[in-house]
Parts: structure tokens; C-alpha cells; sequence
């Protein structure tokens, strides 16, 4: 798709980023004393639209999801090609399926289903994907999802094995980004996609590690499609975490991990890991910002919505829970 199409868009979203939660907003509404305070400042954004719909003062999460669907289904409806848009909304239809499935196995266990747990975040309507799954049928569904579908549910009748059922679909699911993103034809857009896996991987190892996973038993959670091979994300297993940086010197997401804070405690490191890991991704779309034409612009303002959503829900409920305010700060992504 020619580039120069995304000239009008991208004039939109430069718009919509003015209505953004910026750093001095966001500074505002984490100095507050109490949530309540903290909800006062953010009926002074563009979440005042959703604000009303508020029954009590704990659903912040639906006001945040309530103005994420607003600019995906905004931004669905001028966007030269969708793909760009579905890229973001694919781990919510990813996060569904896994809700619809547990749902499943939880009434045949005859406790209730936990619908509440669905988003409408994703390209696929969470009914319609209900009816699919418990019909069987899987015509309707996108991503090639049937296979892996029947899958899961032949896993579950022989094994119950609930965690090799999330791996299988954590993979398709990366699978099915970078299918999708080597198909706009995007060279910035497969470059961001590439290293998102790469940093999913490298999460996914620290996670392993602090579960005391051998490395035989490591490599089916890894996802192919990255810029680091899979033989050289095997061999940091066996390395301390704070020679990561290192030995990833040569790749560009290993930049990400000189943000890590130096610690022996492997769950305040994964914290810090997964802070510097999304705002990598954040700076690798930031060369594009002033570039009125490129495509990359709408992976930019859409992560950076992912961002500011993530920031809001770190402070609602560190205020709900009376945590102490340098914490919190310290756990927030940059939104710049």
C-alpha cells in the first residue's frame, strides 16, 4: 500500500495526541492524595466522556477500557489499511479466547463462567466468539483460529493441562502478528513487530527463570519471528540476568535492558524488565513522529494509548491500595 495515503491520517491522530494524557497530566493525577482525587483529575481529560458511566469509584479499569475502544474504533474507521490497528487489538481477542475456554472447562467442572472477564477490545465480538467455541464451529472466526481451537480442546479431554493450552495460543498468537504485520509491507511496521517478539521472549525467559525452568524446558514458550535467535535466548538462561545486556549488545532490544535495575530480587527486576521493555518499543516508533506520511505513526499513537492506559491503571489502583508515591512513579511507562 503506497505510504503517501497515510498523510490524512496521520493529520487525525496528530489531532487525537492533543487530547492525549500527557507527562504533566499524568504527574498530576499521581500526586493526588486518594482515588477519588486521582478520577477528579482525569474528568479533566478525554476520559470525562466515560466518567459518568461509572457506577463506583473501582471501575477505573472500565473507563480506561471504554476510552481505549473509542480511538481503536475511531482510528478503524480512517485508517488506509485496518492491519495496522489489528496488530494492537490481537492480544485482546487472544486474552478473550483464553476467558471463553477457562470459562468452558470451569462449568463443566460446575462452577460459574467468568464472562466479566471479556473485553470488547478485540476484533472479534466476545458473544460471537462464545457461540464458536461452544458450538464447535469455527468457520466464522479469523487467524486460522480452528485448528488451534480443536486443539486446545482435545488437550483439555486427555490432559486438563490448562498451561500448555495458554502456550499453544500465546504462540499462535505471536505467529499471527508477524503474519500479519510481513503482510502490510511495512518495513518499520514488521521491524516493531519483530523486536515486540523479541522482548515477549525475553520476559517470557525472565519469568521462566524465576520458576527455576531448565533450558530444555524453556524453548517451547519462545516465539519464532524475533531478531534474536532462538540458540542465543537458550544460552541466557544459563547466564545471571545482569549479564542480559550484554551478551544482547549486538541486537537493538538489548538496549532496552540497560533501563533494568540491578537486583538479586528476580520479581523487582521483572518489574523494571517489563517497564524498559515497553518503553523500547515506545522509542523505536518515535523516529517516525514527525514523518507526516509514514504508517508507523499509527503503531506509534496506538502504543502510546496502550502506555498511557497501562500508567492510569498503575496509579487507580496504587491509590486504591495506599501504596507510596516514588513506588508507583517507578512503575510507570514513558508516554513522551
Amino acid at each position: 500500500m503506497d505510504s503517501t495515503l497515510y498523510g490524512y491520517a496521520n493529520s487525525r491522530i496528530k489531532a487525537l495526541e492533543n487530547a492525549a494524557v500527557d507527562a504533566p497530566v499524568l504527574q498530576r493525577i499521581l500526586e493526588t492524595e486518594n482515588l477519588s482525587g486521582a478520577l477528579k483529575v482525569l474528568g479533566e481529560t478525554s476520559y470525562a466522556a466515560w466518567i459518568g458511566e461509572m457506577e463506583k469509584e473501582s471501575d477505573f479499569d472500565k473507563i480506561v477500557d471504554r476510552e481505549l475502544q473509542g480511538v481503536y474504533e475511531t482510528l478503524s474507521a480512517f485508517v488506509p489499511d485496518r492491519r495496522l490497528v489489528t496488530l494492537l487489538r490481537l492480544s485482546y481477542d487472544f486474552h478473550n479466547i483464553k476467558v471463553a475456554l477457562k470459562s468452558m472447562f470451569l462449568q463443566k467442572k460446575g462452577k460459574p463462567r467468568r464472562w466479566d472477564l471479556l473485553t470488547s477490545l478485540g476484533t472479534v465480538a466476545g458473544d460471537d466468539l462464545i457461540t464458536a467455541i461452544e458450538s464447535e464451529d469455527y468457520r466464522m472466526l479469523p487467524y486460522d483460529l480452528g485448528p488451534v481451537l480443536t486443539q486446545c480442546l482435545t488437550l483439555w479431554e486427555q490432559e486438563e493441562n490448562l498451561l500448555e493450552i495458554e502456550r499453544i495460543l500465546d504462540q499462535h498468537q505471536f505467529a499471527t502478528m508477524y503474519k500479519i504485520a510481513l503482510s502490510t509491507g511495512f518495513s518499520g511496521v514488521l521491524e516493531w513487530c519483530r523486536n515486540r517478539i523479541d522482548a515477549e521472549n525475553i520476559r517470557n525467559l525472565l519469568r521462566l527463570r524465576r520458576l527455576n525452568y531448565d533450558t530444555a524446558a524453556c524453548v517451547p514458550f519462545m516465539h519464532k519471528g524475533g531478531t534474536v535467535s532462538m540458540e542465543r535466548l537458550q544460552g541466557l538462561l544459563s547466564e545471571p540476568p545482569d549479564s542480559w545486556e550484554r551478551l544482547l549488545s549486538y541486537a537493538d532490544v538489548g538496549k532496552a535492558l540497560r533501563e533494568v535495575e540491578e537486583t538479586a530480587d528476580l520479581n523487582a527486576m521483572l518489574y523494571s524488565l517489563e517497564t524498559a521493555l515497553d518503553n523500547y518499543l515506545l522509542a523505536l516508533l518515535g523516529r517516525y513522529a514527525y514523518d507526516s506520511f509514514a504508517p508507523e505513526n499509527v503503531l506509534r499513537f496506538l502504543w502510546r494509548k496502550e502506555m498511557e492506559a497501562k500508567n492510569l491503571r498503575i496509579i487507580f489502583v496504587s491509590k486504591a491500595n495506599g501504596m507510596a508515591v516514588g513506588k508507583t512513579k517507578g512503575m510507570l511507562r514513558h508516554v513522551a
